[in-house]
This record gives structure tokens, sequence and C-alpha cells, in this order.
């Protein structure tokens, strides 16, 4: 069985992590950690949760005789950039889901993948992964076809960031191929005819909607759509309870969700 902490652990995406892990027989909640001001501190994470209580209070901090395998942060970049340096004096391997960070903490990530085992995602949906494995072959296919290429993403009304991690990540791996410079996000006024070079990212917000991408690849005649759907958001928490199984007691260095799923 392998001992947990929960990074974030008493927001949306982190009470689900917690209800979750609850459930699974190979893992034991040790530590739920959350900001240092959290009004909440000190209630049992099961309870915040809505699994009862697990015996875990919410702390600012990881517990010393957590003794913890692998943690998971799904919080804030702020709250990544204030748990990285905990987990690199424990040694402990990280799941990193939390996305929309600057250049310096995408520096600071880099720099402690020397010391400790790091898997970071943008999106820690098992499907979503897949479907970038099949953008990559998409576009490795169409790269001679002079395909136009967009890039579609709806999620809720409370996300914070757009375009979202992934679909920058969509977008990263398709030029890698395809050889796109221009990343444009949005288009408005007389534009003028779309410039060969370019991928196109266009974001959405609306309710409580838990994610989506579309993918186009278009020529004269004929469009290739890759569409991947969540229905619910309990499949970012269990694909990031499955990379932190992945994870726990590998040696240093950056690992993805591709090497999960085998790609």
């Amino acid at each position: 069985m392998l001992n947990l902490v929960i990074h974030g652990a008493a927001g949306r995406m982190g009470r689900r992590l917690v209800a979750l892990a609850a459930e699974d027989p190979q893992l034991r909640l040790v530590a739920a950690v959350d900001v240092p001001d959290h009004q909440r501190l000190g209630a049992d994470a099961g309870e915040l949760a809505g699994v009862g209580k697990l015996g875990v209070p919410l702390a600012d901090a990881l517990p010393v005789r957590a003794e913890p395998d692998v943690a998971i942060d799904f919080s804030l970049p702020a709250g990544t950039e204030a748990f990285l340096p905990i987990c690199v004096a424990s040694r402990l391997p990280l799941v990193v889901a939390t996305t929309g960070f600057d250049d310096r903490q995408e520096q600071q990530l880099a720099d402690a993948s020397a010391q400790i085992a790091l898997l970071r995602a943008p999106n820690m949906s098992l499907a979503v992964n897949l479907t970038m494995k099949l953008a990559r072959m998409a576009a490795e296919a169409l790269r001679a076809q002079e395909a136009d290429v967009e890039i579609l993403e709806r999620h809720h009304r409370f996300k914070e960031d757009a375009p979202s991690g992934t679909a920058l990540k969509f977008g990263e791996i398709i030029a890698a191929v395809m050889g796109q410079t221009d990343h444009r996000h949005g288009r408005h006024g007389r534009t003028g005819a779309r410039p060969r070079g370019e991928i196109g990212y266009h974001a959405i917000r609306t309710g409580d909607h838990p994610g989506e991408h579309t993918i186009v690849f278009s020529m004269l005649g004929e469009t290739v759509e890759l569409t991947v759907r969540a229905s619910s958001r309990d499949c970012y928490a269990l694909g990031a309870l499955a990379a932190a199984k992945f994870l726990a007691g590998k040696p240093p260095g950056q690992y993805a969700m591709a090497d999960i799923l085998g790609l």
C-alpha cells in the first residue's frame, strides 16, 4: 500500500482525490495539505470530501511523521512553487497536475526533476493523453498536405487560465511536427486570409463544463476532427492517482502520462 499526500486537498479536485483515494485499496492517505490561511485547517479531509472521517486533518504543512511514498499537487502555481522545495528536501516523488506556470516556475520544476521523480501533465485524463498521441499521428500524416489547424477548448466558468494548458500542449505537439510558428489566440476585426504556419486557439468558458478539446485539421474539401470530452472531473482525479502509483519508487527524472499508457 502506498502512502499518499495530496496538496491542494481542500480544492474542488483535491476533495475528489481524497474521496477516490479513500476507495482505493492500494492507497493510504497520510496527509492532506493546503494553504496556510485556509479557513478549514484542522478539519478532517474525509469529511471535507464528503466520505466521512478518515483521521487525516487538513494541514498547512507536511506532517513530520507522515512517511509518504508519493505526493499529488492539484493546486495553483503559487501553491506548487511553495510545496516543491518540501518535496525536494524529502526526496518525495511528485505528480504535478497544476497548470499555468510562468517561465521562472517552469525552470524550478525542471531543476527539481534532477533530484526527485516528477510527473507533469497539462491534463491528467488518460483519454486526453491518448488523443495527444493521435494528434501527433494526424500531424505526421498531414504534414505535406498544408492542413490548417485550429484548437477549440471548453471549460467551466471558474477556470483562471486561457487557452487551457491542454490546448497549448496539443498545439506544441502539432507544431513540433508540422512547423507552425504563429500561435494565435482568437481572432477579431479584418484579419485577412488565414496565413500559413498558424495554429488558432479558441477558449469557451461556460457553466460547470469539466473539459472538452477539439483539434481540427482542415484541407480544401475535407476535414479531420479529434474530440476528447470529459463527462466528469473524476477522470482527472483517477488519472492523477494512476500517475501516483506509477511514480512511486521511480528514480529522479521527468515523467509523463504517456509513460503510464506505454506511448
